[in-house]
C-alpha cells in the first residue's frame, strides 16, 4: 500500500471519484440505517443512526489497512455448478438475501396495511438488535466500497481521508434524510424499493454477474426526481385548496 503525500492531477482525479462513489454508497447506508432505526423508541433513534454510520467509517478504515488480506477474498475456494464462488462472494450473496428479506418484509407490512400488528412487534425490537443489522450491512457495504476503492488507487491516505470525509456529509445529512423518508409514505416505500434493488444487485454480483452500478443507481436517481415532482405538485395543490377553502370561509 502506498502512503505516500506526493499531490498529482491524476490523484486528485481519483479522490473526486473516490468522494462520489463513497456518498453514493453511502445513501444506501444511510436509508437502511433510517429504515431499521424508525423502529426504536425516539429517543433512540438519533443514536442509532449516528452509532451505524460511525461503525460504517470505522469498518471501512480498517478494512484499507488490510487490503492486501481483502483482495485474497476474491479468489474462489469453491465451484458449485460451474460457478466459481469466493468468500467475497458469499459475504455479497448474504448480504443481498438479508436486504431483500428487510425489503420485503417492510413492503409487505405497507401493502398488508398491519401497521397496528406491526407496532406491537416493534415494541420487542431492541436497540442491540438494531444495532447488530446494521453492523452487519455495514460489513457488505463496505467489503464493497474497499475492494472498488483499492482498485482505483493503492494511496491508503487519499482513501482513509474520503472514507472520513464522506462520512461527515453523511452523518450531517442522515438527519434530514431519516425527517423525510418518515415523513412522506410515497418516499419511504421507494426507499424500499431501492434497498430491494440493492439486494437483488448483490446477489447477482455474488454469483458473478458484474453489474455497471451506473445502470442502478441512474434509475434511482431518475426515480427520486419524479418523486420530488410529485410532493410539489401535491403540496403546491394542498395549498391551493387552503386558500380556496378560506376564501369561501371569508364569503360566507
Amino acid at each position: 500500500m502506498d502512503l505516500s503525500l506526493a499531490v498529482t492531477p491524476d490523484l486528485l482525479a481519483v479522490f473526486v471519484s473516490l468522494f462520489i462513489l463513497e456518498v453514493v454508497l453511502g445513501v444506501d447506508n444511510v436509508i437502511f440505517i433510517s429504515i431499521l432505526a424508525s423502529k426504536l423508541p425516539q429517543e433512540q433513534q438519533a443514536r442509532a443512526r449516528s452509532l451505524g454510520l460511525t461503525l460504517a467509517m470505522v469498518i471501512r478504515v480498517v478494512l484499507v489497512f488490510f487490503a492486501g488480506w481483502i483482495i485474497t477474498l476474491k479468489e474462489d475456494i469453491v465451484v458449485l455448478f460451474g460457478i466459481g464462488f469466493s468468500v467475497k462472494d458469499f459475504i455479497l450473496i448474504a448480504g443481498g438475501l438479508f436486504l431483500v428479506y428487510k425489503a420485503v418484509t417492510e413492503i409487505h407490512h405497507k401493502l398488508e396495511g398491519a401497521d397496528e400488528e406491526h407496532d406491537v412487534s416493534m415494541k420487542r425490537i431492541t436497540f442491540r438488535s438494531v444495532l447488530v443489522q446494521i453492523l452487519a450491512l455495514d460489513i457488505v457495504f463496505s467489503l464493497d466500497s474497499v475492494i472498488t476503492a483499492v482498485g482505483m488507487t493503492e494511496n491508503v491516505i487519499v482513501i482513509v481521508t474520503v472514507v472520513v470525509l464522506s462520512f461527515v456529509v453523511m452523518l450531517f445529512a442522515s438527519r434530514f434524510v431519516f425527517a423525510f423518508v418518515n415523513r412522506h409514505p410515497t418516499v419511504k416505500m421507494l426507499a424500499l424499493s431501492f434497498l430491494l434493488l440493492i439486494g437483488v444487485f448483490l446477489i447477482a454480483e455474488g454469483f458473478g454477474a458484474h453489474i455497471d452500478k451506473a445502470l442502478i443507481y441512474a434509475p434511482m436517481a431518475f426515480a427520486i426526481l419524479v418523486e420530488a415532482l410529485n410532493l410539489i405538485a401535491s403540496s403546491r395543490k394542498a395549498k391551493r385548496e387552503s386558500l380556496r377553502t378560506q376564501r369561501e370561509a371569508s364569503v360566507q
